[in-house]
Order: C-alpha cells, then sequence, then structure tokens
C-alpha cells in the first residue's frame, strides 16, 4: 500500500511539472494571457489560461491513449532509452525555441467580451496547436508518465498536468497584475529566455542520466 502511495505521489509531481512545462513558454496564448490581464484585468487573464490548460489536458489525454496502445513496445528496456534520448533531445530543442523567440505585445481590442467568451478563445487558440502533441510525447518519454494498467492513477496524472498547468497561469496573472505599470515588452522577452533556460537545463540533466543509467526524476 505504501509503494502505491509513493507512485501516485510520483505521478503527481511528474503531471504538476509536464503542466507547468507546457504553458510556460509565451507562444500565442501565453501573450494573450499576458495582454488580457494588462488590459482588461486578472479575471480575464486568468479564464484565459484556464481554457488553454483544458486544451492542454485534452491533448495529453489523447498522447497518453495513443502512446499507450504501443506500450508493450516502449516498455522495452532499449526502447525506453531510446525514447528517453530522444524525448530530451527534443526537449532542448523547445527549450532552445523558447529562448530564442521574441514574441511582441499587440494593440488592445476595444472589445472586453465576457469571461465565457475569452475562456472560449484561448482553448481553441491552443486547440489549432495540435504541434502541443510531440511535446507531450517527448515529455511523457522523458518522465515514464504512461501507467495505462492503472487507469485510476492515469487519470490523476491527466489532472494534475491540468492543475500543473493552472498555478502556471495562477502565478503569471499575479505577477503581471502587481507590475502592470512597469511591464513591457523587454521583461516579456527575459521571461521567455528564464523559461528557455530551464528547460534546457532540465533537458541536459535527463539526457545525461539516460546516458549514465542514472534517475534523476
Amino acid at each position: 500500500m505504501w509503494f502505491e502511495h509513493i507512485q501516485l505521489l510520483d505521478l503527481t509531481v511528474k503531471g504538476l511539472v509536464i503542466g507547468i512545462l507546457c504553458s510556460a513558454p509565451m507562444g500565442p496564448v501565453g501573450v494573450l494571457c499576458i495582454q488580457r490581464t494588462l488590459n482588461k484585468g486578472r479575471h480575464f487573464g486568468l479564464v484565459t489560461g484556464l481554457g488553454a490548460a483544458l486544451s492542454d489536458m485534452l491533448y495529453a489525454i489523447i498522447t497518453g491513449m495513443g502512446m499507450s496502445f504501443v506500450l508493450e513496445f516502449i516498455e522495452q528496456p532499449r526502447t525506453m532509452y531510446i525514447l528517453q534520448l530522444v524525448g530530451s533531445v527534443l526537449l532542448f530543442g523547445f527549450g532552445l525555441f523558447t529562448y530564442r523567440s521574441r514574441p511582441q505585445l499587440r494593440q488592445p481590442s476595444r472589445k472586453r467580451g465576457t469571461l465565457y467568451s475569452n475562456l472560449a478563445t484561448s482553448f481553441f487558440v491552443t486547440l489549432s496547436n495540435p504541434l502541443i502533441v510531440f511535446l507531450f510525447m517527448a515529455l511523457f518519454a522523458r518522465f515514464t508518465f504512461i501507467v495505462p494498467e492503472h487507469p485510476w492513477h492515469q487519470g490523476l496524472g491527466y489532472v494534475s498536468i491540468f492543475l500543473g498547468a493552472m498555478l502556471w497561469w495562477y502565478g503569471l496573472t499575479y505577477v503581471i497584475d502587481k507590475v502592470r505599470t512597469s511591464f513591457d515588452i523587454v521583461r516579456l522577452w527575459l521571461i521567455n529566455r528564464i523559461i528557455g533556460v530551464i528547460v534546457m537545463t532540465l533537458a541536459v540533466l535527463g539526457l545525461v542520466s539516460t546516458l549514465l543509467g542514472l534517475t534523476l526524476y
């Protein structure tokens, strides 16, 4: 029983980390969240994050279901070794892309809209980028996240991804709301660079641990 609790805790922590890593880069939805927080208020920024988090969880479930069909192949030590190496390399590339990207703040829209409409637009903006599946595949392989033999555990993992994403959006909107008078494009670029460095560092640690046969996470 105690071992099962440890497994649940491990899966929950991994889900939180995956949720944060998928949400943190300042892509279109991240910029949209900041824009709405600055121009409409924190509640509008937070529901923008909620829409993105719901879309991310949907893609996470799709990715997990797809990978579970080939679990027997994935669980082979040689295959897992290769997948973790590839996952680390892809994660590093994602971090490098994030570091080098230069998102722009757009002119605010005059239409405030409702909270529901703001949530819906962010959900569909995130949903319109199916390439997120490849990021989930890299993270799932890197963190050994698939456990289809325990559907309730896996379900908790998906919920943890959602909570991790919302933890990021809650923190981001809180900070932006506090510094709204001094926030500018330079700080937006700085956020992306910090996130890129963190992601690349995790990728390098994962790559080294795999090559040395160690387990860091």
